[in-house]
C-alpha cells in the first residue's frame, strides 16, 4: 500500500451493511460507520433514526487510490443498495437512509456525477436514480457499538436476514477485488 490516503463519505441505507461490505475490499484501510448531511451537531443514534436530523447513516471509507480508486468503490456502491428508492432501502425507512454520495472535492465530485451517469444509463437499475451528490460539511461518528456491528453480531436477525445475504451477493459478485482474509 502506497501512503496516500482518501476517503469517501457515502450513504446507502444502514450502515452496518456499507461497513461490512467496504471493509471486505482490496485497498480500503479502514470504514467508520457515521452520520452526515443534517442540521444536528453531534447528533446520537436514537436522534438520526427519528429522522429530525436531517443527518443520513453513512460509511467513511478511508482507501488507497493506487489500490482502489474512488469510482471503483462507486462501481461497488451502485451494486450493493437501491439507488432509486427515495428514503427508503427495504424495509429501512427514513431519510436517514437514503441514498447519497457526499463528496470531498471536486475531483470526487465530476466523478461521482459521471459515475451516476454512467449507471443511468446502463439499465443496472430499472427505475431513476435518486441518489443525492452533496458536499460534505462534516461527518460525526457513530458510537462505539455500531462500529463493525456485522462482525460483532453475526446472529443478530437483522444481520442474518438483511446483511449476510447481501454480503454473500457482493462477495460473489466482486471476489476480484475481496481482501484474502475476507
Amino acid at each position: 500500500m502506497s501512503e496516500k490516503r482518501e476517503t469517501a463519505t457515502l450513504g446507502g441505507g444502514c450502515f452496518w451493511c456499507l461497513e461490512a461490505v467496504f471493509r471486505c475490499l482490496k485497498g480500503v484501510e479502514k470504514v467508520i460507520s457515521g452520520y452526515a448531511g443534517g442540521m444536528t451537531a453531534r447528533p446520537t443514534y436514537e436522534q438520526v433514526c427519528t429522522g429530525v436530523t436531517g443527518h443520513a447513516e453513512v460509511v467513511r471509507v478511508i482507501f488507497d487510490p493506487e489500490v482502489i480508486s474512488f469510482s471503483e468503490l462507486l462501481d461497488v456502491y451502485w451494486r450493493v443498495h437501491d439507488p432509486t428508492t427515495p428514503d427508503r432501502q427495504g424495509n429501512d425507512v427514513g431519510s436517514q437512509y437514503r441514498s447519497v454520495i457526499f463528496y470531498e472535492s471536486p475531483g470526487q465530485k465530476e466523478a461521482a456525477e459521471r459515475s451516476l451517469l454512467a449507471v443511468a444509463a446502463s439499465g443496472l437499475w430499472p427505475a431513476p436514480i435518486v441518489t443525492e451528490i452533496a458536499p460534505l460539511t462534516t461527518f460525526y461518528e457513530a458510537e462505539p457499538c455500531h462500529q463493525g456491528y456485522f462482525r460483532a453480531n453475526p446472529h443478530q436477525p437483522y444481520c442474518r436476514l438483511v446483511i449476510a445475504p447481501k454480503l454473500a451477493r457482493f462477495r460473489r459478485d466482486f471476489r476480484d477485488r475481496l481482501k484474502e482474509e475476507s
